[in-house]
């Protein structure tokens, strides 16, 4: 049995994140009258003369071949992280064919879109029914009065443009597709468009009004029956009601109660009601099920954040919607799986940047007791025209319609780095603080209930309820020692601060022995924001995202000064690390793994890098311990020179062992940097070593373990590669190359630009943005790893790099 890539692309971390969380069911009386549109796709990449060209089938026009495909589907999960050419930005077109069945006589047929990048235009047979403009806003057409079989055609549109957002400029790629599902949906001729559930909780109860909107595109005029039940997190009934009104226009309120004693929402304990809308009419039955939480937050200016009364500070992290293999079209169970690992490292908040997200996001975020930063994709650039103006307001508008029942939801993000300029001729402060202005308004309008927020604009720093400065301390700017003396001024100048985006880059599988050597080249006193384009590899002062390693190891002692800091700042209310897991920009071609952002504490396939237990480490209560280092299976230095071996655990002792041998007990203490006083200096004899620590927590122990060689023998100038076959599953082959000087040493601290090739039966996983699935990368510490597809009797498999010796391997089946 051979994997399919898109197989593949689920596989590999599943047992890294544990069981999957149970997805959210459609209300029981949408079930059967709502069908997800997933098989039965084709998709063409390109322009096409018009809609005739999609249906004129045998007689198509040359070159034009149509690919089988399945929802969700991205059109760029290929070539996102293509390390040779751009991505596409151009048109592209789904078809497919319905059988239409509607049960209800007069009943209206909806076609449902959770999502689709980034201009979309929708047809039936011929005639198109409708556009929209935005890549992350949901958007449902009415096409009723056509039965029996109809042909779909989407055009899907993510061409560049400066008068739409998000801007080119943007560090993340405008993925084009089809890639949220597609839902086709039966309702009658007077349906429940929208079930609004808001509340007034505090200290002494809570009072939950509910609003509906209807779907009555011809006005008709009849008197419905409005049943309206809740639920609490037990299942048990807080309130039922049953009145008879006239159809409507607009949201309007059908409950109003109170809920005496409610069960709380929030991060330890994610209660959530249900409301349950029923509609009854003479053209049928429609019923929408919306659940919701009871808690209320409190942000006083030049405070901390409260939660439900009490103090929270908000552990965050945050999150691009982008996978390995798959672009934008994640399947739910990854999406599940990437928010389960985001809990259990302890966070309690999340910034969904920089974009509306899949409802599935925002339901675990409920779920799991995550709360939330959600923002529109108005990102660099400047602002445009009327139009570019008018989509912004609209996807604000109906990202805060889409997700406001969402207990989870706090901020509303009306943009990020707007100070950044570059999509037009002249760039005006004024007229993009008089924007931000405006949205700032409707935000509040649309839902007085919670915050705005945005992240660096310092001349629109007081305009939003939140804000936050940037502060890249040891990364783009400055040391990572001198971030809490920076972030004390930052508090100081606004009334409500978070810090959002903080962190660095780190090339999975890089170890250093000597990780901070690049901080004495770095001058005190710059300051830590990202000024001047220092992102870029060149100009500029010494900082460590040009002239570091790109460690592990560096990043995370970041990490460790961060967090240890974070414990004695109680003006901080809270903090989030950019980003969760590495995603794919078109902007950093010129990284280790080209067109990767490689901040996150995940690789782009969900697997952890080692600065994921650092968070564990500080945040998680769930007792833990990993010794750093799963992924350095080689080691160096001097014959009885002692080295450094760091734990990080959240228990309270921890015992390490070197070869069986105890190194002795140490006790964790939160301001003994770094790890927390868990470290020991070991001398390692040279070839293999075993490392075994227990920690204990009370009466909980656990373990962890590795093994490695110590390479004492020193190495020269890099000579030649050579590649070898270290693993095979089914027709998957896993190829390790490495560096070597002339005498044959492995050259441990080589970063040279390696590329893959492959000749014969098969092909390379490539293309993935990941350590181990791209066919051009830097060396991590004198090696790269690669995955072969075996696709017949034999493959030749080679890896090259200039100035040196390629390597070649022969694979036979």
């Amino acid at each position: 049995m051979m994997l399919t890539r898109r197989e593949l692309f689920q596989t590999g971390s599943a047992a890294l994140a544990g069981a999957a969380l149970a997805g959210r069911p459609l209300p029981a009386a949408e079930t059967a009258a709502t069908r997800r549109l997933s098989e039965g796709w084709e998709h063409y990449r390109g322009p096409l003369a018009g809609i005739w060209e999609v249906w004129r089938g045998k007689a198509a026009a040359a070159n034009v071949t149509w690919d089988k495909v399945a929802m969700p589907h991205c059109f760029n999960a290929w070539d996102a992280v293509d390390p040779d050419r751009p991505y596409y930005q151009g048109p592209a077109w789904y078809r497919t064919t319905l059988q239409i069945d509607n049960p209800l006589a007069g009943g209206r047929t909806l076609l449902h879109f959770e999502g689709a990048g980034q201009n979309s235009e929708v047809f039936v047979g011929l005639d198109s029914i409708g556009r929209h403009i935005g890549g992350y806003d949901e958007f449902t057409f009415d096409i009723a009065g056509r039965t029996a079989e109809v042909q779909i055609a989407v055009l899907c549109d993510n061409s560049r443009s400066t008068q739409t957002i998000p801007s080119d400029q943007a560090d993340f790629n405008r993925y084009g597709g089809l890639y949220r599902h597609v839902n086709l949906r039966y309702v009658p001729a007077i349906s429940l468009e929208r079930v609004l559930v808001d509340s007034t909780v505090d200290a002494r109860g809570a009072t939950v009004s509910v609003a509906a909107r209807l779907h009555n595109p011809t006005d008709r005029s009849d008197n419905l029956r409005i049943e309206t039940h809740v639920t609490d997190p037990s299942g048990h009934g807080v309130y039922t009601a049953t009145q008879s009104l006239d159809s409507w226009s607009g949201p309007r309120q059908i409950a109003t109660f109170a809920v005496p004693n409610p069960q709380l929402w929030s991060p330890k304990t994610p209660n959530l009601y249900s409301c349950s809308v029923r509609l009854q009419s003479p053209h049928g039955e429609h019923c929408v099920e919306e659940r919701c939480g009871l808690r209320f937050f409190e942000f006083p200016p030049h405070g901390v954040f409260y939660l439900n009364g009490e103090k929270l500070f908000l552990r965050g992290t945050q999150r691009h919607e982008d996978h390995a293999g798959l672009g934008a079209a994640m399947t739910d169970s990854l999406i599940r799986r990437e928010m389960q690992l985001i809990k259990q490292a302890g966070a309690n908040f999340v910034r969904l940047a920089h974009y509306q997200q899949s409802r599935l996001v925002l339901d675990l975020c409920d779920e799991l007791g995550l709360l939330v930063w959600e923002e529109i994709p108005w990102c660099r650039g400047g602002v445009g025209g009327d139009a570019y103006k008018e989509q912004s307001r609209r996807m604000l508008r109906n990202m805060i319609d889409q997700h406001r029942n969402h207990p989870a939801v706090v901020f509303w993000g009306l943009g990020n780095e707007n100070d950044w300029p570059g999509d037009f001729e002249t760039f005006d402060p004024k007229a993009v603080r008089a924007f931000l202005s405006e949205l700032n308004g409707i935000a509040h309008h649309e839902d007085p209930s919670r915050l705005t927020s945005i992240r660096r604009c310092p001349f629109a720093k007081d305009v939003p309820d939140v804000y936050s400065p940037s502060i890249w301390a040891g990364w783009y700017s400055g040391r990572y020692t001198e971030y809490k003396s920076s972030t004390e001024k930052e508090v100081a100048g606004v009334d409500r601060m978070l810090h959002i985006e903080w962190g660095g880059d780190s090339h999975a599988r890089r170890h250093s022995e000597d990780p901070d050597r690049i901080v004495a080249q770095i001058a005190a006193g710059q300051g830590v924001e990202e000024k001047d384009r220092a992102y870029l590899p060149s100009g500029g002062q010494a900082r460590a995202s040009r002239d570091g390693d790109w460690s592990e190891t560096y990043i995370c002692n970041l990490f460790d000064w961060h967090l240890k800091e974070q414990e004695n700042m109680p003006y901080l209310a809270g903090a989030a690390q950019w980003v969760f897991k590495d995603f794919s920009t078109p902007g950093r071609p010129e990284n280790p793994l080209p067109c990767i952002n490689q901040k996150g504490l995940l690789e782009r396939d969900l697997t952890p890098k080692e600065g994921y237990y650092v968070f564990q480490s500080w945040w998680a209560e769930k007792p833990m311990a990993h010794i750093y280092g799963h992924s350095w299976p080689v080691r160096w230095g001097r014959v009885g020179e002692s080295k450094m071996v760091k734990v990080y655990s959240n228990c309270a002792t921890a015992e390490l062992f070197l070869n069986d041998k105890s190194c002795g007990v140490k006790e964790r203490r939160s301001q003994d940097f770094p790890t927390a006083g868990l470290r020991w200096l070991a001398p390692f004899q040279p070839g293999e070593n075993h490392l075994r620590v227990v920690a204990r927590k009370g009466s909980h122990e656990v373990t962890d373990e590795i093994r490695f060689l110590y390479q004492t023998e020193t190495w020269d100038k890099p000579a030649a590669l050579v590649i070898e076959e270290t693993a095979r599953a089914r027709n998957i082959v896993t190829l390790l190359a490495r560096l070597l000087d002339a005498k044959g040493v492995p050259c441990l601290d080589a970063r040279n630009v390696v590329r893959f090739s492959v000749a014969g039966d098969g092909e390379l996983f490539e293309n993935l943005g990941t350590g181990t699935g791209s066919r051009q990368l830097e060396l991590y510490n004198g090696r790269a790893m690669i995955r072969v597809s075996l696709k017949g009797a034999q493959m030749v498999v080679g890896v090259s790099a200039g100035g040196v010796a390629s390597g070649f391997c022969t694979i036979r089946a």
